[in-house]
């Protein structure tokens, strides 16, 4: 692979890096084709995108994001597949669901979440765990609609009761 080529892969990197802005990285050594076919399978039904790359090409596409992600480089190490996502959990529900079938890999290097960086597989149950930006909003909207929904729910379950002391208060007034 010549330079040229390489600046190419370091630019599409960058660009799926920016355009997903959650990846992660993982360990697919040792396991057969069919094993990594079965992977790549999975991830394109999950709407995850797989693809193999050098270390040292992911590494020059991560210097060029913005801020300070030196704390990912210490995971470049061996084969590395990199899953990019449009949520911050998919790769590791993925993770999480294959290993429950049995398979030992891929194993979680790193992960790069809206800027935050989780390195290492002891981070995979957090990763499952965190909601994603659509979830985040749904759970603020319910937050937001419960006190009016107790207030609404009241008025009904008490309807002739606030009826009554609406007529007496118009009647004092008057």
């Amino acid at each position: 692979m010549n330079r040229e080529e390489k600046n190419e892969v370091v630019s599409a990197l960058q660009e799926k890096m920016q355009e997903f802005g959650n990846f992660y990285i993982a360990d697919t050594s040792s396991l057969s084709v069919e094993k990594v076919n079965n992977i790549r399978r999975k991830c394109f039904e999950s709407g995850i995108e797989m693809q193999v790359a050098k270390n040292t090409l992911i590494r020059k596409a991560i210097e060029g994001l913005e801020g300070d992600n030196s704390d990912i480089f210490a995971a470049l190490k061996g084969q590395s597949a990199i899953l990019f996502s449009k949520t911050g959990n998919g790769p590791a529900k993925l993770i999480k669901a294959l290993r429950k079938g049995g398979v030992e890999k891929p194993l979680l290097k790193a992960a790069f979440i809206d800027t935050a960086i989780y390195v290492g597989d002891n981070h995979l149950d957090a990763l499952v765990s965190l909601k994603s930006r659509e979830e985040l909003i749904g759970d603020i909207i319910g937050l937001l609609q419960s006190p009016a929904k107790n207030v609404i729910s009241a008025l009904k379950s008490s309807g002739g009761k606030i009826a009554g002391i609406v007529k007496t208060l118009q009647e004092r007034e008057g």
